[in-house]
């Protein structure tokens, strides 16, 4: 039996099918089309009404409330996490009392306004003074700074408890079953092998909750809080011009791009291992 030696020549790669033109392509063009045109009036309105007075009178102002969101949520979601890990557990524990605490905990959290909750906890609280300095608590509750700092961090952290329990048991059980098998004793099996791999599970959930925070924590400035929105109520106020909002809403974009990118190299970097 004889073979041929010669070889295949090369081709070329088959053309790419003309994908043709349908009533949703044409609605998503049209769309896209829009929001184009909403950036371009956005950018052009900036340009135009700029006011060089305006921005060195409330510029300061705007930069200050700017570091109070991004510290007011920095520090609520690093409170959040700490509170979401036990939190979490309960979530997951056998004890029915425990677990039904918890669960009742991140509904609530999780099925009402974060609007309520804050007037909850400022004007809520707040009748009951007498007996919140009788503890000595009074120093904290009366401060709206506080108030909102306690709202976010009891929001995010219910958030967050699901998210942490989500990724916990998205780890396979094989997992467990290979840190018995070789001895490690589940305190130390669940540090180093399992929750590793449930943070990578979460990352990016992490991301979105983060995200949301950010957003959501414009409502501070409803009891006074003189946050990024609080300030740009402050100079509305003084000045009826709408490109106050506008030059928020740049901030917020600005805060969440950042984040976007900062979370996307953290992400990579965590599971470089995973790529091939």
């Amino acid at each position: 039996m004889s073979y041929s030696r010669e070889l295949i020549e090369p081709r070329p790669a088959p053309p790419v099918p003309s994908k043709p033109l349908n009533a949703s392509r044409v609605t998503a063009l049209a769309i896209l089309a829009i929001w184009a045109a909403l950036a371009v009036a956005m950018v052009w309105l900036v340009i135009t009404g700029w006011d060089e007075a305006k921005f060195l009178r409330y510029g300061p102002r705007y930069l200050s409330g700017l570091w109070t969101t991004v510290s007011l949520v920095g520090i609520a979601v690093i409170l959040g996490a700490i509170l979401s890990l036990p939190l979490s557990f309960a979530r997951m524990s056998q004890n029915r009392v425990i677990g039904a605490i918890a669960y009742s905990y991140v509904y609530v959290f999780r099925g009402t306004p974060l609007l309520a909750q804050l007037f909850l906890i400022y004007y809520g609280l707040g009748g009951f003074r007498p007996q919140l300095e009788s503890v000595g608590l009074w120093w904290f509750f009366r401060e709206a700074w506080y108030c909102g700092l306690l709202s976010l961090t009891l929001n995010t952290a219910a958030y967050q408890a699901e998210i942490l329990r989500g990724a916990i048991e998205s780890v396979p059980r094989g997992q467990h079953e290979g840190a018995a098998a070789l001895g490690i004793s589940k305190s130390v099996a669940f540090r180093k092998i399992v929750l590793p791999q449930a943070l990578i599970v979460a990352l990016r959930p992490y991301g979105n909750e983060i995200v949301l925070l950010i957003k959501g924590s414009a409502v501070v400035a409803v009891v006074t809080v003189y946050d990024l929105m609080g300030e740009t109520r402050y100079a509305f106020s003084r000045t009826f011009d709408y490109q106050t909002y506008l030059w928020a809403a740049i901030f917020y974009l600005a805060i969440v791009e950042t984040l976007r990118q900062v979370w996307a190299l953290l992400e990579a970097r965590l599971t470089r291992h995973l790529k091939r």
